[in-house]
């Protein structure tokens, strides 16, 4: 993990943002001490419409072909 003081992160603000961007974490330092973290934001949800298209795209599914590939592979004895 990187530092970048107060001062670059002033100056070079979209710099910093972009190396954030590009999947790094960087610790702030104000007179040497860290006293924050800049990190990619995770697990961004998707949006409705991008759901139903994933959704509309998904291959159909034969029921009982599934249910027979399930008996096979499962124990019975359960």
């Amino acid at each position: 993990m990187d530092n970048v003081t107060v001062r670059e992160l002033r100056n070079n603000g979209g710099r910093v943002l972009q190396r954030v961007a590009d999947g790094e974490t960087l610790t702030v330092t104000m007179d040497g001490r860290p006293i924050a973290e800049l990190r990619p934001l995770t697990g961004r949800g998707l949006t409705a419409a991008a759901l139903l298209t994933r959704w509309r795209r998904l291959p159909s599914v034969d029921i009982e072909q599934l249910r027979h590939d399930l008996d096979d592979v499962m124990d019975g004895s359960l």
